[in-house]
């Protein structure tokens, strides 16, 4: 609506060593494999999410290319279905995998496009207690946007924090989720801006409550390739 755009990068299917051996959440390190899918270039933004739901909940309104934050995991599932219904394209949140992936792109970076935080993210001691404009920080190689801070950006799966260890006991998992309707915490990845750099680190993960809304967590959708 009104010239609003939703920018899309396509990655192509790949595996990836998913993880980090240092935290108990995110060990041990694993293989997984994911098919091909396009995902947002930035997190979804205000002007955006009031283009599509006709209203801006986010705490922060001073610019429309801030993410849009102050939405649940259940509101951001009802934008992805009200987007798909206005597209005739099927949009959705991305898998805890996908989302790792498109933040590593093929690197061995501990954050999403630099080693240096202050490259990529608005984190804790750079971005003043306040979300930022989407794209004002560098992409990372596959070209997406704010991967590593401004906001946490909510996934698909239900909170597992042992998730990783039955994982690993196989060679390669395939994309693996764990998702259900049910009222149960979610699993939200990448830091946001008022988190210290090791909470924007690729492999963080975190939860929140299912019907939570605040000012510091956001989302960005995917969209299945054909």
């Amino acid at each position: 609506a009104n010239g609003i755009t939703l920018e899309m990068v396509s990655l192509p299917a790949g595996k990836f060593t998913m993880g980090f051996a240092e935290s108990d959440y995110e060990k041990p390190p694993h293989q997984v494999k994911v098919n091909s899918f396009a995902i947002g270039k930035y997190p979804v933004t205000q002007a955006q999410y009031q283009a599509v739901m006709g209203n801006n909940p986010s705490n922060f309104k001073n610019n429309p290319q801030n993410p849009v934050e102050q939405v649940s995991w259940n509101n951001a599932q009802a934008f992805c279905q009200k987007l798909s219904q206005i597209t005739g394209k099927t949009y959705r949140l991305p898998t805890e995998a996908e989302w790792e992936y498109a933040a590593n792109a093929n690197s061995d970076l501990m954050y999403a496009g630099s080693n240096q935080l202050e490259e990529v993210g608005w984190f804790k001691q750079n971005a003043s207690s306040v979300t930022h404009g989407v794209r004002g920080k560098k992409p990372n190689a596959w070209g997406l946007y704010d991967m590593s801070g401004n906001v946490w950006e909510f996934c698909v799966d239900e909170w597992d924090g042992n998730a990783y260890k039955d994982r690993a006991k196989q060679m390669i998992v395939l994309d693996p989720k764990i998702w259900s309707e049910s009222p149960v915490p979610r699993v939200i990845r990448g830091g946001s801006y008022q988190n210290d750099a090791k909470d924007c680190l690729i492999a963080t993960r975190s939860h929140c409550d299912f019907y939570t809304r605040m000012p510091h967590i956001g989302f960005r959708v995917v969209k299945w390739v054909h």
